[in-house]
């Protein structure tokens, strides 16, 4: 840890009181839970709470203002003397001493923290107790010596409708700079996670490295509209197939499925192919769309005109 009364932005004679209001202003505008997208907001908000400690245990700090001890809580060597390390009178020591009588009244981190913990919800206090988060791990005040746990990197990943019907893998790009080939879960729903066990953000305290969390999204298809496991797609057809009636073959994602059109068949409605949705656990719905001839045609350009001089007929109330 630095000089903790820099880490705190504090002179060396500040008041219990002065020292109190800093760490609450440091704490709250370097918690983790406040900074995610900052890396390095877990080894501030640790170095910051140290400090606070530090400063508050009145044995500590009169050792540490008295050239005893280093910001580490570690005996300086001061020579021989009176059978043990002058200075000392055999009380220094590294690791964290339990507070005086004189220091009953002061605040720790952890009881200032609880102060304003509830705005950051729930889940922030659970992280932040002494159980899940010990901001002095590896600060070199640790009462853990338990390293902090890196970020979890969050990841949002496009996959073609193909690939999760018929499984497979995709390239995923981490904000660690990894490439990895990620296996599509079979059924894979759009909003699901994968979860990359030790591929997150690496620990700025040398922890273990956090998680990576693949999120799944659909990518939007040039010719399928999903509806849950249901599939929608647009067939065209020309003007003598709807009249006449045809076989003709309709796009699915395992290829293509031959249909028969009845003649006169009703456009108005879509023809149902069962088990060709997602996963063959939907049915693909095919809307038929006529199609007349790009740049018009003089003959069924005459024949129209005889059906609607000699043939006419209402479609419209």
């Amino acid at each position: 840890m630095r000089d903790p009364y820099t880490v705190l932005g504090v002179s060396r004679s500040a008041s219990e009181k002065e020292l109190k209001s800093a760490y609450r202003k440091l704490a709250k505008a370097n918690h983790p839970d406040q900074n995610k997208d900052d890396p390095k907001a877990q080894a501030k908000f640790a170095e910051i709470s140290a400090a606070y400690d530090f400063l508050t245990d009145a044995e500590k700090r009169g050792q540490y203002d008295r050239g005893e001890i280093d910001e580490n809580g570690q005996p300086k060597f001061a020579g021989f003397g009176n059978g043990g390390f002058g200075g000392f009178n055999g009380t220094a020591r590294g690791a964290r001493t339990a507070r005086g009588a004189g220091a009953s009244a002061n605040f720790s981190a952890e009881d200032i923290l609880k102060e304003f913990m509830s705005g950051f919800g729930g889940a922030s206090t659970a992280r932040t107790s002494r159980a899940g988060f010990d901001p002095f791990a590896g600060a070199g005040m640790g009462t853990s010596s338990r390293a902090m746990r890196g970020e979890d990197a969050n990841v949002t990943v496009a996959v073609k409708l193909e690939d999760a019907h018929r499984g497979g893998s995709v390239q995923v790009h981490l904000p660690t700079g990894k490439t990895l080939s990620v296996k599509i879960p079979d059924h894979v729903e759009e909003g699901q996670q994968i979860r990359l066990k030790g591929q997150g953000m690496p620990s700025p305290m040398g922890g273990e490295p956090g998680d990576a969390i693949i999120t799944v999204k659909f990518e939007k298809h040039s010719k399928f509209r999903r509806d849950g496991k249901d599939l929608r797609v647009d067939v065209p057809i020309t003007l003598y197939e709807a009249v006449l009636g045809a076989k003709i073959r309709v796009p699915t994602l395992d290829g293509s499925a031959e249909i028969t059109l009845p003649p006169g068949v009703d456009t108005s409605k879509s023809l149902r192919l069962r088990g060709k949705g997602l996963y063959s656990d939907g049915d693909l719905y095919a809307t038929l769309r006529i199609e007349l001839p790009k740049g018009g045609d003089p003959d069924l350009e005459s024949l129209m005109r005889f059906w609607r001089d000699q043939k006419p007929y209402e479609v419209r109330d």
